[in-house]
């Protein structure tokens, strides 16, 4: 004869897994909260990311200078507005490519009084490295920061993170490039490159990101946006 109440649960351990289910839940809400987006913190293709959109604070994150050094982005203690340019690594060479363009207008929006960051998906000591000659040569007179998001957090932050596919880790890897503890395959994520124009106030003014990586924000196109959002003299 079977037990009725065989396989039951105690009352209170019943009560205990339902507060145990909460706590988790709540925390893993919490730890996508921090990073800007609680129900798809990461996308699945780049073309199912949901970045943060104009009229949004901007994330607080913590990346990493070309010393290893941490480097806080508080957006509640902005001295001067500021551009946010995400790119996936300097193995890429459309990015490349659009850092050697973008030189034309850094030093114009630095003018403006507005700062230019440039996050990164390499490690701290392949941020420079890892570029292109030609585009070493380029930038090597800019004054502004390419920062390592080797973790993700501001990518992810931003809600531009999206899981790299095994073939594009493959591909890398095959042509010989390093991506060792990158986002790429620490992670195995990598940001959609975008840019987001941020004020005084720590709020995102614009906003532009594209699926297709081949694609990015015209320079002339960014200046002039930021001429908008320029600080006041």
């Amino acid at each position: 004869m079977l037990n009725p109440r065989a396989g039951a649960m105690n009352p209170r351990s019943t009560v205990l897994a339902v507060l145990s289910a909460v706590l988790i839940l709540s925390l893993s809400c919490s730890m996508s909260m921090q990073y800007g987006h609680a129900d798809v913190p990461i996308a699945e293709t780049a073309a199912t990311i949901k970045p943060l959109q104009a009229g949004q604070s901007a994330p607080r994150f913590t990346v990493r200078t070309v010393d290893n050094e941490l480097f806080l982005f508080d957006p509640l203690s902005l001295e001067r507005p500021v551009v946010v340019i995400a790119f996936r690594g300097g193995w890429c060479p459309y990015c490349n490519m659009h850092l050697s363009e973008l030189k034309d207008v850094v030093a114009q929006i630095d003018a403006l009084g507005i700062d230019v960051l440039f996050l990164s998906g390499d490690r701290p000591d392949m941020l420079y490295t890892s570029l292109s000659r030609e585009t070493q040569d380029d930038i090597a007179a800019l004054d502004y920061q390419i920062l390592s998001d080797a973790d993700a957090q501001a990518a992810v932050a931003f809600g531009i993170a999206f899981k790299a596919s095994q073939r594009t880790i493959d591909r890398r890897n095959e042509k010989g490039q390093d991506i060792d503890d990158s986002s790429m395959l620490r992670h195995g994520v990598l940001p959609v490159p975008a840019v987001f124009l941020i004020d005084r106030d720590g709020v995102i003014k614009f906003v532009y990101s594209n699926p297709d990586y081949k694609i990015r924000l015209p320079a002339e196109e960014l200046l002039q946006v930021a001429t908008g959002i320029a600080a006041p003299k």
